[in-house]
């Protein structure tokens, strides 16, 4: 007990002066005056310093004694997450934050958590010591050696390139419509992204975000299942981003598929920030009413007006037809129109523009 006692004091102290630091950025703080603001000794202050920069944070020395926090910081740290959702979304700056330089998935690895912490709501919706931990947790990575994407793909992940996060997310009622997970989050992306790169993003159906006709984003949601109840009662929803230009594209035959934020954009944002944000926007924007999201959705889409090849299971090509789309609907199906004049509404499948 003692043990643990003083580890939790300790990254309390470093995340303290981590706080400190990025709220003075670029301007020389004490050791004594951050010493008095987080009530530890100066040796306190000293170890935590040495663990940010461990970590990667630029924390620069004086000779009087200060430090001062270098403005340039591109780096994925648990402080620097909390740091900056506390300033956009105090309401989930206390949540559970895990990052990784490397990673197999992060989507995995959260439902490896799901799976050893077992239901994290009780039978009265209540969360249990699990869901308290969980419940709106966040995964970050600079990398991944197995990214995935739908129905088994490889999604390409190096490090320096871009980030990859997961979010776990169980409702009071469960999940009744888990594609309106994806939809959503596909949303929030295009809301952080139009506001920080000043962009104009489009949503394919119904996971992939583009600019400029090339994929810079992908979605997967992946539901955890109580199977006494066949209830799904915890969802984790992972989403990759394309920062700068991958070389794997290239060897991969990517290249005329798949973008980069950078690449239409000269804005450059810290990819902890954009981790956040995006993480921030995801949470809250599962708690806004459904009708105004779906309507974002529908003007964010590209697909509407289209003619499109219809993989209802992408496997066999005998079944694939052509449509044009109409609609989406209030439960996020694509609504097609066939060359007889009727309607299909299609809650999977994959679908393709006729031109490509």
């Amino acid at each position: 007990p003692y043990c643990i006692f003083f580890y939790n004091k300790y990254m309390a102290i470093k995340e303290k002066v981590f706080q400190i630091l990025s709220e003075n950025k670029n301007s020389v703080i004490s050791g004594q005056v951050i010493a008095q603001e987080c009530n530890v000794s100066r040796a306190a202050v000293w170890k935590a310093i040495s663990a940010l920069r461990n970590e990667g944070c630029k924390i620069e020395g004086t000779t009087n004694g200060g430090y001062v926090l270098s403005e340039s910081l591109d780096i994925f740290s648990k402080e620097i997450l909390h740091a900056e959702l506390e300033k956009k979304f105090p309401q989930y700056s206390e949540c559970h934050v895990e990052c990784f330089k490397e990673i197999d998935s992060t989507n995995s690895y959260a439902k490896r958590l799901l799976s050893e912490a077992g239901s994290l709501r009780d039978s009265n919706g209540k969360l249990t010591p699990g869901g308290k931990k969980y419940h709106k947790s966040i995964f970050v990575a600079e990398s991944q050696s197995a990214g995935r994407g739908r129905l088994g793909r490889t999604f390409v992940s190096p490090a320096k390139t871009g980030i990859y996060l997961s979010v776990i997310y169980a409702p009071k009622n469960s999940i009744e419509e888990p594609a309106k997970l994806t939809a959503f989050s596909a949303v929030a992306v295009c809301r952080v992204l139009k506001e920080l790169y000043d962009v104009q993003p489009k949503i394919k159906w119904i996971n992939d975000i583009y600019i400029n006709e090339k994929k810079v984003a992908g979605i997967l949601t992946e539901g955890f299942v109580n199977f006494e109840t066949s209830r799904i009662e915890s969802a984790v929803v992972g989403i990759g981003i394309n920062i700068s230009d991958n070389p794997e594209f290239f060897s991969s035959g990517l290249e005329n598929i798949a973008g980069s934020i950078n690449g239409n954009c000269k804005n450059e944002i810290p990819r902890c920030t954009l981790a956040a944000r995006i993480a921030g926007e995801v949470f809250g924007i599962f708690e806004e009413d459904s009708s105004h999201v779906i309507e974002e959705y529908r003007r964010d889409s590209f697909l509407i007006g289209k003619t499109v090849e219809v993989h209802p299971f992408i496997t066999e090509d005998k079944s694939v037809y052509e449509a044009k789309v109409i609609d989406i609907d209030d439960s996020v199906r694509l609504v097609v129109e066939l060359p007889d004049g009727s309607k299909q509404f299609l809650n999977s499948g994959e679908v393709s523009l006729h031109s490509v």
